[in-house]
């Protein structure tokens, strides 16, 4: 793994549908991710925060909300993700909303095409995020980043990282889904998605889910996650904008989290959804870093 670390701040709730996600990045340094990584022999560089369009907060059009800010701020962190990871870095975003995934995972694999090495993104969310305007209740970008990376979405957002579609669905595994439009639903069966949703988890376990999350993975894959902290269930982490009960627990969280670790092969990571102004006192943030720092090697047992 590698153990130079850049920080890259996304303050916005662009694609969302309720204001707040842009002070995600401020709650999680004021939980100390820098100094929780510095803690781990991690070399951690705070490159500050990204700077782009306000929030107009207007009614859809064609299905998408502020489509053209969504894209401004996606291209922004596309080259900033890209720039990272061209310099030998590891790029730990810290947004802002789920819509920024398509900047951040179409810039993870443009580097992975010119590298030359499998990328297996792991998309650990309450929700699958594979909208599109035909099938959006809200219009919301944030409910598309999936399917807009698959190549389904609006020209400006497929195109980003240079190559429609940026990745195949057969590189993506879905952990701990447990809301889904119902067109969305059919649509994910359709393009084979991989979901371990929380039926899945109760039934089979974290760990059976996690060994197949992460099966054929070896030493020329890029693994990548996109942890949206309603992830987690909200008794845990109510500090986000769309909440959905029977989520992971705190010790299946871990799990997840030190499982990925146990690889030594997660190479950038996305942390969405984070909303301080529905939170209780940033706990939901210290949760966040507490399972980040998990995912960077810290055990929670004594092992050899």
């Amino acid at each position: 793994m590698n153990h130079k670390i850049s920080l890259i701040g996304a303050p916005t709730d662009i694609g969302a549908g309720s204001r707040g996600a842009s002070m995600g990045p401020e709650a999680l340094r004021v939980a100390n991710i820098t100094s929780v990584l510095q803690g781990h022999g991690l070399e951690v560089l705070d490159k500050g925060n990204l700077s782009g369009p306000s929030n107009p907060w207007l009614p859809p059009v064609n299905g998408y909300r502020h489509l053209a800010e969504v894209t401004a701020w996606n291209r922004s962190l596309h080259d900033a993700v890209y720039a990272e990871l061209q310099d030998g870095r590891l790029p730990i975003v810290l947004g802002g909303d789920h819509c920024l995934g398509i900047g951040s995972i179409s810039a993870v694999a443009r580097h992975c095409r010119e590298a030359g090495k499998k990328l297996r993104v792991l998309w650990l969310d309450a929700h699958a995020d594979f909208n599109t305007n035909t099938l959006t209740p809200s219009g919301n970008i944030h409910g598309m980043p999936v399917a807009c990376l698959c190549g389904f979405g609006p020209q400006e957002l497929i195109e980003i990282g240079g190559h429609v579609p940026a990745i195949s669905p057969k590189w993506v595994r879905q952990i701990g889904i447990r809301s889904v439009d119902e067109g969305e639903k059919r649509f994910v069966h359709e393009q084979d998605l991989e979901v371990f949703d929380m039926r899945y988890i109760d039934e089979m376990g974290m760990r059976a889910a996690m060994e197949l999350a992460l099966a054929l993975t070896d030493a020329n894959t890029h693994l990548h996650v996109s942890f949206d902290v309603d992830f987690l269930d909200p008794d845990i982490a109510p500090g986000v904008g769309t909440t959905v009960r029977g989520g992971p627990t705190y010790r299946e969280a871990q799990l997840c989290m030190e499982m990925i670790a146990d690889t030594g092969r997660i190479a950038s990571l996305d942390v969405f959804e984070l909303n301080p102004a529905l939170d209780e006192r940033n706990r939901t943030a210290e949760v966040a870093v507490d399972l980040i720092a998990s995912l960077f090697g810290k055990s929670t047992l004594m092992r050899k």
